[in-house]
C-alpha cells in the first residue's frame, strides 16, 4: 500500500489541508484467475459528518492490507476514507456542519465538474473498438482535469477527488443519512452490475436515476459515459467506462464496528464477485427489496411548524394512507398527521424533532415515477 498526500488550495496565509488516498497495488495473476475491472475507487464521508461511512472506510483498508499482503488483489484499489477535510473543520458553536461548504453555502456533494467539449473533441478520434474508445475519452479526459484551475479550497477538492477516480472502472461512494436504513443510488444501466453489492449490503431500498439533475459525485462519472453515448453515432461505440454508486450507510448514529465490519466485508464480496479480489466468491443473498425509480420516492414536508411525532418506523413497509408523521402545534393542540401515497419502503427520515414550516422530514419509495426536475435534495 502506498499513502498519497494531495495538498489543496490553501484559503488563508498559514492555514494548508490536505487529501489522503491509499493506494493498494494488484498482486501477480494466476492462471485460470477471473478477468477484473483494471480500478477501483472508494471514497467515504464527502458529506464530512457522516461518520458511520468513515469507520466502513477504516476496517475495508485494513481487509486491504492484509488481501493485498496475501497477493489476492487481482486490480488496483484506491481508497479514500476522508474524503473531505474542509468539512471535518467545520464546527459553530459545538455543531458539526459537513454537508455544506461554510464559505459559498455549497453542498459539497453537488454539481461536480462537467465536460461540455468533451464531445467534440472525441468525435474525430474515436473508431469501431469500445475497449480502445474507453481507454481515448480516459486520456481526453485526464487533459481536460489536467488543464483546471481550481479558485478555491473547496473547487480544489472536488478536482482533487475526480483525478483519483476518472479513470476507474468502478467508484463506490460512501455516505449515510440523518436516519436510514441501508439504501444505494444508481443509474438504471448500472442496475445489473450494481445489483449484487445491494444483495451483500443487505439493502432495504435501490435508487434508480440517470440524471438525478444534482450531479453529484457518483452520477458526474456516470454521466460522462452516458453523454457521449447519446452523441456519438453507432460505428463510434462507447462501453460504461465507470460504473458508479452511492451507498448511504443507514443513519448518522449508526456507528459500531460490529456494522461497519459487516459493510466493509459486504464491500469486499461485492469486490470478489467482480473478480477484483482473488477468492471464491459468497453465494448471493437475497434482494431484500426491488430497486424503484428515484422519481417514485415520495418525498414529505411539514405543512406547517410544530412537533414532529414518528408514527412509522425507519424500514418499515408503508401502503398509501398510512401515518407517517404528526405535527402537533404546542399553542394550539391541534395535530396535523402526515400521511402517505404510495406503497414503498420507508427508507429515510430527517433527524429533527421539532419542525418549521416547509422542513423536509422524510422519503418512502414508490414504483412509479411522479416527480421530474432535480430530484436530490440540497
Amino acid at each position: 500500500m502506498q499513502k498519497h498526500s494531495t495538498p489543496l488550495l490553501s484559503p488563508a496565509v498559514g492555514t494548508q489541508r490536505e487529501l489522503v488516498s491509499f493506494h493498494f497495488a494488484p498482486g501477480p495473476a494466476h492462471s485460470g484467475s477471473p478477468a477484473s475491472d483494471r480500478k477501483i475507487y472508494i471514497q467515504a464521508s464527502l458529506h464530512a459528518d457522516e461518520t458511520p461511512a468513515m469507520l466502513t472506510a477504516v476496517l475495508l483498508k485494513r481487509r486491504l492490507l492484509e488481501l493485498e499482503a496475501r497477493g489476492a488483489l487481482a486490480a488496483e484499489i484506491v481508497l479514500v476514507p476522508v474524503a473531505n477535510p474542509v468539512g471535518l473543520g467545520q464546527h459553530v458553536m459545538g455543531q458539526f456542519v459537513g454537508r455544506f461548504d461554510l464559505a459559498s453555502g455549497r453542498n459539497f456533494n453537488r454539481h461536480f465538474l462537467q465536460f461540455p467539449t468533451l464531445a467534440e473533441r472525441a468525435k474525430d478520434l474515436l473508431g469501431v473498438d469500445a475497449i480502445r474508445n474507453r481507454d481515448i475519452i480516459r486520456d481526453l479526459l485526464g487533459e481536460e482535469l489536467a488543464r483546471q484551475k481550481p479558485l478555491t479550497e473547496f473547487e480544489s477538492l472536488q478536482l482533487a477527488l475526480f483525478r483519483h477516480s476518472f479513470d476507474a472502472d468502478l467508484v463506490i461512494d460512501l455516505h449515510c443519512s440523518l436516519e436510514a436504513v441501508m439504501h444505494v443510488y444508481t443509474t438504471e444501466a448500472a442496475w445489473p452490475s450494481i445489483e449484487p453489492l445491494a444483495r451483500y449490503l443487505g439493502a432495504e431500498a435501490s435508487l434508480l436515476a440517470t440524471n438525478s439533475g444534482a450531479q453529484a459525485f457518483d452520477e458526474a462519472h456516470s454521466l460522462i459515459w452516458w453523454n457521449l453515448r447519446q452523441q456519438m453515432p453507432a460505428d463510434r461505440p462507447v462501453p460504461d467506462g465507470t460504473l458508479a454508486v452511492t451507498v448511504e450507510c443507514r443513519g448518522q448514529r449508526d456507528v459500531s464496528y460490529g456494522i461497519a465490519q459487516q459493510d466493509a466485508d459486504a464491500i469486499v464480496d461485492y469486490l470478489v464477485s467482480r473478480g477484483a479480489i482473488r477468492a471464491e466468491p459468497k453465494a448471493l443473498p437475497p434482494l431484500r427489496a426491488p430497486a424503484t425509480p428515484l422519481a417514485g420516492s415520495e418525498q414529505f414536508y411539514a405543512p406547517l411548524s410544530g412537533i414532529v411525532v414518528h408514527r412509522a418506523r425507519i424500514g418499515d413497509t408503508i401502503r398509501a394512507g398510512d401515518a407517517l408523521f404528526d405535527i402537533v402545534d404546542p399553542l394550539t393542540d391541534e395535530t396535523t398527521t402526515i400521511r402517505s401515497n404510495t406503497d414503498g419502503v420507508f427508507y429515510m427520515r430527517r433527524a429533527i424533532r421539532f419542525a418549521t414550516a416547509g422542513a423536509p422530514l422524510g422519503r418512502v419509495t414508490g414504483t412509479r415515477a411522479v416527480r421530474t426536475g432535480v430530484l436530490l435534495g440540497a
